[in-house]
């Protein structure tokens, strides 16, 4: 992948943004997607967990959804979906959120994931796609939570 993003249109997202799916994600403290969902949620984000796995659960005061749909009959539209599933699995996750969120402005990919296949269904239905970054690790970057050396403690951790 060589796509480039611009800071002021990952700023622009971000500013957009105030409800997230995050897809795949996991109730376990030390997992990237149990932490980035805190942190977006601790940041004033409306975070949505899915994860069939532990659908029913409570995480951070919210109900994890089985699916999209369940999200969207249950809680209503998000304005971006974080996935956190491998490259194979992101196409038919892409699929259902854009039949069921029809005014879907973000698909985001975590570092790591990128499909070329779902990131064009997207585009074409208008969407903005992120691949292979994250957006806290962004929103700490472009909204100074980030110094050049690091994070501000000097410590990467999951615990916040």
């Amino acid at each position: 992948m060589t796509e480039t993003y611009t800071d002021s249109h990952l700023r622009g997202i971000l500013t957009r943004t105030r409800r997230i799916a995050v897809v795949g994600m996991s109730l376990n403290e030390v997992r990237p997607s149990y932490y980035v969902a805190r942190y977006l949620r601790l940041k004033g984000f409306e975070v949505f967990p899915v994860n069939p796995g532990h659908a029913g659960k409570t995480v951070f005061g919210a109900t994890v959804r089985a699916s999209l749909c369940e999200v969207a009959e249950l809680d209503g539209a998000v304005d971006m979906v974080d996935i956190f599933r491998r490259p194979e699995h992101v196409p038919p996750i892409v699929e259902e959120a854009l039949e069921v969120f029809p005014d879907l402005k973000t698909i985001w990919m975590q570092i790591g994931v990128v499909n070329e296949e779902a990131a064009a269904m997207a585009r074409a239905r208008g969407v903005d796609v992120v691949m292979n970054r994250c957006p806290k690790i962004e929103y700490q970057r472009l909204f100074g939570e980030l110094r050049m050396g690091g994070f501000n403690t000097g410590v990467i951790s999951s615990k916040l």
